[in-house]
């Protein structure tokens, strides 16, 4: 199954880590850290035309990619649950 998170880019559910909010994780220095580290080492993708809301953290195999969606973790969280029951 997979999961549409913006833009027409579908993850595979199997390779999604975690989704988190934005606006309240970035409050964190860790998370600042993480991203920072992963912006500099070229493993985000910003799949968002509009303000970004949600970060989706994927490994498939070693590597590990984060995704900026302008959709909702909540949104996200139904859309995966309707996968689930489909």
């Amino acid at each position: 199954m997979f999961l549409h998170i913006g833009r027409g880019k579908l993850l595979p559910k199997s390779s999604i880590i975690g989704v988190f909010d934005l606006e309240i994780t970035s409050q964190s220095k860790t998370t600042k850290l993480f991203l920072a580290q992963k912006e500099k080492a070229n493993h985000v993708i910003n799949v968002c035309d509009d303000i970004p809301r949600s970060f989706i953290v994927t490994r498939d195999g070693n590597r590990e990619r984060v995704y900026i969606s302008q959709i909702s973790p909540q949104t996200l969280q139904k859309r995966s649950e309707e996968i689930i029951q489909e």
